[in-house]
């Protein structure tokens, strides 16, 4: 192999172990920092990031990649998917100065501990000036990159290359045209089939117990992985080392099981990517869609399935027997898949999710554009909050402060949610066309069809291709919200008469 190219490979390995670091640092800010070290991981992050800032800027590898661009038509396939991404990567890297690139760290580290303090709190006002700063670094990293006209494009890019506002708004318009009226409908069938009464007194060591057995026979390797608990379930790391959260309530056992199952989706894909070419393009994730269709699907397509719970119900009985006394297997699948507008997206039915995703969408967009001011963001929160999904938040717990995302300035990651359900759709499609009596196997507690499915077409396929190109390469159809109005017609259709 070309001796340009292996150098370049041990650059990359160089550069990707030091990220792997600043990784594990966030996972354990979020699950073990004790509350008076914050200052402290702020400093820890930012010198971690100015170490990888200088890796991926490493002027040899700029010399590398000049001398495999000149004999770029005598590699193979993937070493030019290999050249190709790090030559975009070295071109963003070297145009962001080391002090910005520590700057945002630094401030990230600190705005996750204001987030969680005005949560806490219930309070927008004194964690307004953190989302004002990371604004303000936002548009000032897209004007280092030459997007200063369009930095919503920008930060959308980031998480999902080959994605803009302009191809967003167009897929969630006609998302939205057919979601709402099928909303309405599923809504008012929901009203009229009782759900079981509230759940109670479900022991966190028991839940913990069964998500953790539930995952592990989905395919998720506890050999290669763990999972702890944070205020907002989260998926860190490779499939080298994959770090899960989620968190836990007595009285809701099926919010941790779901959060658990859906970061497991993640780690799946993680663990699915060809380990040994994890710090180059051929062992990464193909954007936060990708990722998110993974997530979405084994959440939602096979968990709230009738087939799983024919396999796992008698298993959660077992574990909560006294809990579910008088609960009757219909009641529960109802419950599982009960339809209720709510406040908060992470506890959002799948019918209504996406309507927690457009909201933020369009804010967003308006924060980028200037429409709409950051201290205004509560009230235009509460507002949209009310127009699309029908109820007002009481305060800003639950409203403006109840994400994550942009404590770490992760503009343009949320729109991934809803184009990763479309995507998780259209594969599924894809998949049951292949094998018809796919569902058969999970009423048997057999999941490696389906993970084996997803490796073949997707997981091993790393970075290959764009997730557009993926995604009409898998399914032999453009992305469309088409499938995921049709797969909610199915199964609340049926579910709600």
């Amino acid at each position: 192999m070309n001796d340009a190219y292996l150098r370049l490979i041990d650059r990359l390995k160089h550069r990707y172990l030091i990220g792997s670091v600043q990784g594990l640092l966030g996972w354990d800010e979020q699950v073990n920092l004790p509350p008076d070290s914050a200052d402290f991981r702020a400093e820890q992050m930012a010198t971690i990031a100015g170490l990888e800032h200088a890796a991926a800027s490493d002027p040899q590898i700029g010399t590398l990649l000049a001398e495999l661009g000149g004999a770029f038509a005598d590699l193979d396939q993937d070493c030019q998917v290999v050249v190709r991404e790090a030559r975009q990567d070295f071109d963003r890297v070297t145009k962001l100065p080391a002090e910005f690139v520590e700057e945002k760290a630094r401030h990230s580290s600190a705005a996750y501990h204001a987030w969680t303090k005005a949560r806490t709190d219930r309070e927008f006002a004194p964690y307004a000036p953190f989302i004002e700063k990371h604004l303000e670094l936002a548009k000032r990293e897209a004007e280092y990159q030459g997007w200063g006209d369009r930095p919503y494009d920008y930060a959308i890019d980031l998480h999902d290359p080959g994605f803009s506002a302009e191809v967003i708004d167009q897929l969630f318009a006609e998302l939205k045209m057919g979601l709402i009226p099928l909303v309405k409908k599923i809504e008012a069938a929901a009203a009229a089939n009782k759900t079981v009464s509230p759940l109670h007194g479900f022991p966190v060591d028991a839940q913990r117990s069964f998500l953790e057995e539930v995952t592990a026979k989905l395919g998720f390797d506890y050999g290669r992985g763990r999972i702890d608990v944070s205020p907002h379930p989260f998926c860190e790391g490779s499939g080298a080392d994959v770090r899960m959260t989620t968190r836990f309530q007595e009285d809701d056992p099926l919010d941790s099981l779901f959060s658990a199952i859906h970061e497991a989706g993640h780690g799946l894909y993680e663990q699915g990517l060809p380990l040994a070419d994890h710090a180059t393009a051929l062992g990464q994730h193909a954007g936060m869609a990708m990722h998110e269709s993974q997530s979405r699907m084994w959440e939602n397509q096979v968990s709230r399935s009738r087939a799983f719970w024919r396999h796992f119900e008698s298993r959660f009985r077992e574990f909560f027997g006294a809990q579910l006394d008088g609960v009757s297997s219909d009641q529960l699948y109802r419950e599982i898949n009960a339809v209720r507008p709510t406040l908060i997206r992470v506890d959002s039915d799948e019918v209504h999710y996406n309507l927690h995703i457009i909201l933020r969408f369009e804010l967003e967009k308006k924060l980028f554009s200037g429409e709409l001011a950051v201290k205004d963001l509560p009230e235009a929160w509460n507002d949209s909050c009310e127009e699309i999904l029908g109820c007002r938040p009481t305060h800003d717990g639950e409203g403006v402060l109840q994400d994550v995302h942009w404590s770490g300035g992760a503009f343009g990651y949320f729109p991934s949610y809803c184009l990763g359900n479309m995507i998780a759709a259209q594969n599924w499609d894809a998949v049951r066309r292949e094998m018809p009596d796919l569902e058969s196997d999970f009423e048997r507690g057999k999941f490696s069809r389906l993970l084996n499915w997803l490796r073949l077409n997707i997981h091993q396929q790393g970075k290959s291709r764009p997730a557009l190109e993926r995604v009409e390469i898998v399914t032999k159809a453009p992305l469309s919200p088409r499938s995921l109005l049709a797969y909610l017609e199915e199964r609340y259709g049926s579910l709600y008469n």
